[in-house]
C-alpha cells in the first residue's frame, strides 16, 4: 500500500515516464526511454502468423514482461495517454511489413457497454495514432452486438472461438465490398477474435483482411 502510494506522489512530481519500464523521462508525453526502445521484445519480419479467415497478422512485440505490463495499464488502469507510444511502435511495423496491401485501415471495436465503463476503446486509439503515422485515417467498419465473456477468461481456443461467435456485425457493407481491410487490435493469442472480425466482413464482400496488433504471443 505505502509502494502504491510512493509511486502516486510520484507521478504527480514527475508525470512523465517510460510507458514500459517507468524510468523517469523529461517533460513532454510519456513515450519510450532509449534502453527500452533498443531491449525490447520485438517481433522478428512482424512475428507473421495466419487465422482461419485472415490472410495474416503482424505485431509489433511479443506480449511478455514489461510489454505485458505496459499493456494492462493502459487497457485496465486508465494510461490511454500511452497510446501515442503505442501506436508509432505498430505504425512502424505495419510500414514495414504491409504497406500497399490493404485498403481500409479500421480496428477492433469494444462492445458499448464496456467502452462506457472503460471511458476508451484501446484498439480504436491504436488505429488513430498508427493512422497519423501512416497518412491513413481509419474508419470504423464493425461493431459489437453483444458484450462477451472477456476471451483471456475463456480458456481452450475453442471455448474462445465459441464464447466470440456471432458478436460482430459490419456497419455498411459497401463500405466493405471489394476492399482489403487491415484490422488493428492490442493483443493477438489464439487468434480466435480476429478470425471471428475477418470472417464477417469476407461474408460482407471484404476481398482480403489482414491483422496488425501491437503485440503477440509467441
Amino acid at each position: 500500500m505505502i509502494c502504491k502510494a510512493v509511486d502516486w506522489l510520484l507521478d504527480l512530481v514527475y508525470p512523465t515516464r517510460c510507458v514500459f519500464c517507468r524510468a523517469f523521462l523529461p517533460p513532454g508525453p510519456p513515450r519510450i526511454c532509449d534502453r527500452c526502445g533498443e531491449t525490447l521484445p520485438r517481433t522478428t519480419d512482424g512475428g507473421r502468423r495466419r487465422g482461419d479467415f485472415f490472410s495474416e497478422c503482424v505485431s509489433a512485440l511479443y506480449y511478455e514482461g514489461a510489454v505485458r505490463e505496459a499493456i494492462h495499464r493502459y487497457k485496465f488502469a486508465g494510461a490511454q495517454a500511452y497510446a501515442p507510444a503505442f501506436g508509432e511502435l505498430l505504425a512502424e511495423c505495419v510500414y514495414g511489413e504491409l504497406e500497399g496491401e490493404y485498403d481500409v485501415l479500421s480496428w477492433v471495436p469494444l462492445d458499448p457497454g464496456r467502452r462506457r465503463k472503460r471511458g476508451y476503446d484501446q484498439a480504436e486509439l491504436l488505429a488513430r495514432n498508427a493512422g497519423r503515422r501512416l497518412t491513413r485515417e481509419p474508419v470504423p467498419v464493425l461493431r459489437k452486438k453483444r458484450g462477451v465473456r472477456p476471451q483471456s477468461m475463456t480458456g481452450e481456443p475453442e471455448k474462445r472461438r465459441a464464447n466470440i461467435a456471432g458478436a460482430y456485425s459490419v456497419l455498411d457493407p459497401e463500405a466493405v465490398r471489394g476492399k482489403r481491410i487491415l484490422l488493428i487490435d492490442d493483443i493477438v493469442t489464439t487468434g480466435s477474435t480476429l478470425s471471428e472480425c475477418a470472417k464477417t466482413l469476407l461474408l460482407a464482400g471484404a476481398e482480403d483482411v489482414r491483422c496488425a496488433t501491437l503485440a503477440s504471443t509467441r
